[in-house]
C-alpha cells in the first residue's frame, strides 16, 4: 500500500509508505494521496488531517528512479491547475486544516508537501532542502511560491539557489516549523489535531480559509471578504451558541 489511512475519531492520519524509497512519490502514489485528501475533504466526520511518512521519513519528493526509468510518461505534467498537481494534492486549497508530522528528509517535493500543509511539527531526526537543485529537478508543486511566503524573500532564496539542508532547530528559527517534538511525532501530532477538532468548526473553517484567499488581496477587499464571511458565521448560530456557552461558565471552563 502506498498510502495508509488511520482513523482515530474526527481524525485522519495520512502515512506515505514507500520507505525503500524515503516515501518518494512515483505516479501512482501521488493520485492516492489526492484520493486520501478529497475523501478526508468531503467527509462530513472528519474535522483534521495529518500527513506523515513511514518508518522516520517524511518525503524525499519524486521518485527519481521512476521519472529515470519512465520518463515522463508516469509523470502527469499537467499545467491546469484544476487538475491534480505532480505530487498529488498540493493545487488544492481544503477546506479544513492539515497538520505534517515531520520525521527524517521532507526534502525536494517532500519540502513542497509540508509547505503545502497549514501546520508543520518536526522531530530533532527532521531535515528540510531543496535537494533536488542538485539533479536538475524544478519545484513544480508550489515550492517557488509557498516557501517564500512562509519565511520570507530572503530565506527561501538561500534555500531554493543553495539546495542546502536545514536541521529542524533552524528551521523552526526561520518559521518553516511551527512545533518541534522531543517525543513522539505522531503523538503530538493527534494531541495538536484533537484540540483543533474540539473547536466550534464553522468559524474555525471561515477564519482559516479568510486567511489564505486574503493573503494577496489588497486590504480593503481582503477585510470586505472577511466580514462577509464572518457575518455568514454569526447567522449560523454558532457564535450565539459560544456566548451562550461562555456566559454559563463565565469562560473558566474553555481553553
Amino acid at each position: 500500500m502506498n498510502i495508509v489511512r488511520e482513523i482515530v475519531n474526527d481524525i485522519i492520519v495520512i502515512t506515505i509508505n514507500r520507505p525503500e524509497v524515503r516515501n518518494a512519490i512515483d505516479r501512482p502514489t501521488a493520485e492516492e494521496l489526492t484520493e486520501a485528501f478529497k475523501n478526508f475533504d468531503a467527509d462530513d466526520n472528519l474535522k483534521v488531517a495529518i500527513l506523515t511518512g513511514a518508518d522516520g521519513n517524511f518525503c524525499a519528493g519524486a521518485d527519481l528512479l521512476a521519472i529515470a526509468e519512465d520518463g515522463h510518461r508516469k509523470n502527469k505534467l499537467n499545467p491546469n491547475m484544476k487538475d491534480d498537481a505532480p505530487l498529488g494534492p498540493t493545487r488544492m486549497l481544503l477546506s479544513k486544516p492539515v497538520i505534517a508530522a515531520i520525521s527524517g528528509y521532507a526534502v525536494a517535493g517532500g519540502l513542497e508537501l509540508a509547505c503545502w500543509c497549514d501546520i508543520r511539527m518536526a522531530d530533532s531526526t527532521a531535515k528540510f532542502g531543496v535537494f533536488c537543485r542538485r539533479f536538475g529537478v524544478p519545484l513544480i508543486d508550489g515550492g517557488t511560491q509557498r516557501l517564500p511566503r512562509l519565511i520570507g524573500l530572503s530565506r527561501a532564496l538561500d534555500l531554493v539557489i543553495t539546495g542546502r539542508e536545514i536541521n529542524a532547530e533552524e528551521a523552526y528559527q526561520f518559521g518553516l516549523v511551527n512545533y518541534l517534538v522531543k517525543g513522539d511525532i505522531k503523538k503530538e501530532a493527534l494531541a495538536l489535531a484533537q484540540n483543533i477538532a474540539s473547536f466550534p468548526q464553522n468559524c474555525l473553517r471561515s477564519d482559516r480559509i479568510c486567511v489564505y484567499k486574503g493573503f494577496n488581496m489588497p486590504l480593503l477587499d481582503a477585510m470586505e471578504m472577511e466580514f462577509a464571511q464572518g457575518t455568514d458565521v454569526i447567522r449560523s448560530g454558532e457564535t450565539l451558541e459560544g456566548a451562550r456557552k461562555f456566559a454559563a461558565t463565565k469562560g473558566k471552563k474553555l481553553p
